[in-house]
């Protein structure tokens, strides 16, 4: 069967365990806090210059602060994970207290708030691209997704009509919460061999096979947080809110489906067939946006491409491009595109608001183009999932076929 062929070098669950508890806690801590705090700032009597300055510096502290932490995580890393864990929680408490409506207090908050939420991320994924093989990364890495999305779902619930100062406090748990049970998890490190290289930025950059897939990667990224106020704004706050809520529910389902297809027929027909879907649902919009039934579509679209995308670029491919070498760098450069481009929606929210300044089929006939456009360096892009991988699952699927088909005629 299948199922088994995926899991013949399964990791233990108390194994899987950890890098599950440790990837989910921290991913899903970052999206509601980054929803939480952008919510916040937005209340506050800072003005609107005042809000893109404080909130760029959010952005700003994750990028240099990811940076750093490669460095600082490279010897220990386990306990530097803890005490990032206890660091984010204790941060996170204290948003409610230290944010003021001043814009200089906020700037440095913001600022030392995003070096709390950005110093670890590369470390924790590097970490789970360690304790799994290629041959079964993409079914761990969706797997993984999946509970980040039903734990979003769940908090979502409970956050969304507690004030901001206690959605603070909630999430603060929630970072306890994983620190305490990736502790005894834990144990010692994952089987990583010390003298692995850690190859340069540019070396890492000038490889043909890393910008293949970096640059679809950065384009969508580029293309899906400018044209999110667009939508929201054609949607409306309560339809727009709905629609994420129900995406979050339908990637959690695809990145695990996804994910298992991708240790079966390879990671670049995955990432190609989520472009297409992202490429086909920004075309319907752009000829039928009137129609409510098209949203249903972008909707079911953009939550399964979603789920596809977060099983291969944000859990799987990196570790895979960076083989025996440390894998920090390389999450590194996959995830800052995505990080940094969210600073780009808040930017263009004013722009999408003023009546008339955007055509929205324009706006959508675009991004369809470009993101068709983003699977053109796909198609060179070399297969991280081995080919004689690839022949073998194949192989075997035709002759259990021939097995069936042998036993019914028998």
């Amino acid at each position: 069967m299948l199922h088994s062929r995926v899991f013949e070098k399964r990791i233990p669950l108390r194994k899987f365990a950890a890098p599950l508890f440790l990837v989910s806690n921290s991913i899903v801590w970052y999206i509601l806090t980054n929803s939480v705090l952008t919510d916040d700032l937005d209340k506050l009597s800072l003005g609107q210059n005042g809000f893109f300055l404080v909130l760029g510096m959010y952005y700003a502290g994750i990028a240099l602060a990811a940076i750093l932490g490669i460095i600082l995580f490279r010897r220990s890393r386990v306990r530097w994970l803890c005490l990032w864990m206890l660091l984010g929680a204790a941060m996170t408490a204290l948003l409610p207290v230290l944010l003021h409506s001043n814009v200089w207090i906020d700037f440095f908050v913001s600022l030392a708030f995003g070096f709390s939420t950005g110093i670890g991320l590369p470390s924790c994924l590097a970490y789970f691209a360690d304790t799994t093989s290629v041959e079964n990364r993409g079914t761990y890495g969706g797997i993984t997704w999946g509970a980040i999305g039903l734990s979003v779902l769940v908090l979502v619930l409970v956050i969304r009509n507690l004030a901001a100062a206690q959605s603070f406090e909630a999430l603060a748990l929630w970072r306890l919460s994983g620190f305490i049970l990736f502790v005894p998890l834990s144990g010692r490190e994952p089987n990583v061999d010390s003298a692995a290289r850690a190859p340069s930025y540019r070396s890492i950059l000038g490889r043909r096979d890393m910008m293949l897939y970096l640059l679809p990667w950065v384009l969508f990224s580029l293309v899906n947080f400018i044209e999110a106020p667009i939508l929201k704004n054609s949607f409306g706050d309560n339809a727009a809110q709905l629609a994420s809520f129900v995406e979050v529910a339908i990637s959690g389902v695809s990145a695990v489906v996804g994910g298992f297809f991708a240790d079966i027929v390879g990671r670049k027909r995955i990432a190609i067939m989520g472009f297409i879907l992202l490429g086909l649902e920004y075309a319907f919009l752009s000829l039928f946006s009137a129609t409510q039934s098209t949203w249903y579509v972008y909707t079911l679209f953009d939550g399964i491409a979603w789920g596809l995308f977060a099983a291969v670029f944000f859990m799987t491919l990196w570790g895979d491009l960076a083989q025996e070498n440390q894998k920090e760098r390389y999450y590194l450069l996959g995830g800052l595109p995505y990080l940094l481009a969210g600073y780009l929606s808040e930017l263009m929210t004013p722009l999408a608001q003023r009546p008339g300044y955007i055509q929205t089929s324009a706006a959508f006939s675009l991004a369809s183009f470009f993101l068709f456009l983003a699977m053109l360096p796909l198609m060179y892009a070399p297969e991280t999932l081995s080919e004689r991988r690839i022949r073998e699952m194949e192989l075997k699927t035709y002759l259990e076929k021939a097995k069936k088909i042998k036993e019914k005629y028998a």
